[in-house]
């Protein structure tokens, strides 16, 4: 196992912020994607991500790999590596670790379980007969004796026109097995809706009132879309102004403050592409929370580069830790490879804290 550590002395260029827990150069053609990360019931981290680009293997069967903390995210050992994971979450359900994704790009929806915190893994079992699912690592909640995951469904051809759609088993269910699990119908992007064209990498968060919903990414403007579970079907409702909409998002609920939060990719008027490519500026990630899913607030910049071309802090996924929020981040940042290809392609999986999150300042 290769120990990551913060000071990452190797390379003469400038360290990435936070704990490097994963490097991949930009000349292997394979870049890091999808972080997630969970906290075990023992204390322990454990992180995620996938490899996508033109070498990755994505379209067939894409790789993932797993690592391990057990000094709350100082130090990072790898523990696995294995195939048929893409576009996957980390969580825990009965003291049990599970990994949920697709199979590949537009591929199956997969799980696979650990039993003894992310060293081991089962194979990964296909929930899905058909493809096409499309997906991000997204919050897994509890809702009504089921558990809730937001997915969509891509249509063969280019880029865009995601269904929405959530997937749900019983609690007491063996989530290895296909029959666990059912799916809502899939759900259009609004024909009548103002703006926006696509909508992708939704949430699933308990809201206010007791009700489901799926907060989704829209694609090119900072805003939201929620819809609804009413009646076994997602119901569209409305759009809502929220900084770093145009990019994935994490969305989870705080008792204590009783608050929802965020953290996100705000595209920022300083820079010349935010006006008309807002899902392209993602190196500001900021603090955001609500206390209704409708009306966010930037708390405070957590981390930001002056460069949006080849710099960013991206698809974070995060946890609660007592005062702080952990979190990992697919960062594209400076190397001694010639960096990352671009913000979009990035070279770094790399871990955060953010302390004292409940404080309008650190």
């Amino acid at each position: 196992m290769t120990l990551f550590l913060a000071a990452f002395a190797l390379l003469s260029a400038p360290a990435p912020p936070g704990v490097v827990i994963d490097h991949q150069p930009q000349e292997t053609g394979q870049y890091v994607g999808s972080p997630s990360i969970v906290i075990l019931p023992d204390g322990s981290y454990v992180a995620s991500h996938d490899l996508f680009g033109p070498r990755s293997g994505e379209n067939e069967s894409a790789t993932t790999r797993v690592f391990r903390s057990t000094d709350r995210g100082l130090s990072w050992a790898k523990t696995a590596e294995f195939k048929d994971q893409f576009w996957s979450n980390l969580f825990v359900h009965r003291k049990k670790l599970y990994l949920m994704g697709t199979a590949s790009q537009y591929g199956q929806v997969v799980i696979r379980r650990s039993l003894d915190g992310g060293r081991s893994w089962s194979d990964a079992s296909r929930l899905t007969t058909g493809g096409g699912y499309h997906t991000a690592p997204v919050p897994v909640v509890e809702y009504k004796g089921r558990l809730w995951r937001a997915m969509e469904i891509h249509p063969p051809g280019m880029w865009g026109g995601f269904k929405a759609l959530l997937i749900s088993a019983p609690l007491k269910a063996d989530l290895m097995k296909p029959e666990s699990w059912t799916q809502t119908p899939p759900l259009e992007f609004p024909s009548d809706a103002p703006e926006g064209h696509h909508w992708l990498e939704g949430n699933a968060v308990v809201a206010p009132g007791h009700s489901l919903v799926d907060v989704l990414r829209v694609d090119n403007i900072e805003k939201v879309a929620i819809a609804k579970l009413v009646n076994g079907q997602l119901k569209f409702q409305q759009m809502v102004p929220f900084p770093g909409g145009a990019k994935k998002f994490t969305i989870r609920y705080d008792p204590k403050s009783g608050k929802y939060w965020t953290l996100s990719n705000p595209a920022l008027p300083e820079y010349p592409q935010s006006a008309e490519k807002p899902a392209s500026v993602r190196n500001t990630l900021a603090l955001m929370s609500s206390p209704d899913l409708l009306h966010w607030t930037v708390e405070r910049v957590v981390l930001k580069h002056p460069d949006p071309l080849k710099h960013a802090f991206q698809y974070v996924d995060w946890q609660f830790d007592g005062k702080d929020l952990v979190v990992a981040s697919r960062t594209a940042f400076d190397d001694d490879a010639g960096g990352a290809h671009n913000f979009h392609d990035a070279n770094f999986l790399t871990f955060h804290r953010v302390e004292n999150f409940r404080a309008s300042q650190p």
